[in-house]
């Protein structure tokens, strides 16, 4: 059983046509490897080209009694995908063995959104007298105010704002750029941090162009702001279990409770397909109540 040359092949495809992240790429690769562990462990010695849909079948109901959660089953499904769907590209198989596997049912988990009252307690439990505090401001109001997702605030650039237009330009998922508007109160905040903060420093070299900086003049890891975030949620006292993504899921939860156009929020958040924003008309009852009396002629 040799899958090097495959894989190594499927990892160049990863990083080139798809122009996917490494972290990405790594996961996609950990799909695979996962498959060859269940070949191994069942004593099956077969090359891709041998993989049958009987076998992704059997690979699906060993993950399963292991105790891996639905999401993740289907998850690594979607990575095998891929892989057969690459193979099929280069003409190394024939039939993808994955086609008309069905995958494992899965409940859509609403996303854990803040109100504004919440959101407005966290930005305000920021220490500004120290010298990250402005800084934390504004990537807090970038992250509500945008609905970035952390990567993307992390590898911000100078060059990629535009504050008089009141805009900014992301690069996504994919290396897929797009441009977002910024309102004024982030507009505010980062002009703010860029004049008092982050103009005396040190800035290493490379990191010139990086708008969000570290005491030792490099750019954020997402751990970091993953970190910020949850110091900021227990100085409040506040229940939820929340990340930088909670502020992008209550950007797109207040734009469409606020009467926004679905397509308009697809946009502004780099979602590819509009079924993955649909997730945020989980509006509460009483606002569509609100809406029936409003709009409807028999109401």
């Amino acid at each position: 059983m040799n899958w090097k040359a495959d894989i190594n092949g499927f990892r160049s495809f990863l990083k080139l046509e798809r122009a996917l992240s490494a972290n990405s790429v790594e996961s996609y690769e950990h799909d695979v490897y996962k498959l060859i562990q269940f070949l191994e462990y069942k004593k099956l010695d077969l090359n891709p080209t041998e993989i049958q849909p009987q076998h992704i079948r059997d690979f699906l109901k060993w993950i399963n009694e292991l105790g891996m959660e639905a999401t993740s089953q289907a998850r690594i499904l979607s990575g095998l995908r891929l892989f057969f769907h690459y193979q099929l590209l280069e003409n190394l198989i024939t039939i993808d063995p994955t086609e008309l596997i069905e995958g494992p049912r899965t409940r859509r988990k609403l996303p854990d959104t803040l109100n504004l009252e919440e959101i407005n307690k966290l930005i305000g439990a920021v220490d500004r007298s120290k010298i990250a505090g402005e800084r934390n401001v504004a990537m807090l109001e970038m992250l509500y105010g945008c609905g970035l997702r952390v990567s993307e605030l992390v590898n911000l650039r100078i060059s990629d704002l535009f504050l008089k237009e009141h805009y900014i330009r992301v690069i996504g998922k994919g290396n897929k750029q797009r441009l977002v508007p910024i309102g004024r109160t982030a507009i505010k905040h980062v002009k703010l941090y860029m004049e008092k903060v982050r103009s005396h420093m040190e800035i290493k070299k490379g990191e010139e162009d990086i708008l969000f900086l570290n005491n030792r003049g490099k750019r954020l890891t997402r751990v970091m702001v993953f970190t910020i975030i949850k110091q900021l949620a227990i100085s409040i006292g506040l229940k939820k279990t929340i990340s930088p993504h909670t502020f992008r899921h209550s950007f797109a939860t207040h734009l469409v409770e606020g009467g926004a156009d679905l397509r308009a929020v697809q946009e502004m958040l780099g979602h590819e397909s509009i079924t993955t924003t649909e997730i945020y008309t989980h509006l509460d009852r009483r606002f569509l109540k609100e809406q029936v009396m409003r709009f409807h002629p028999r109401a």
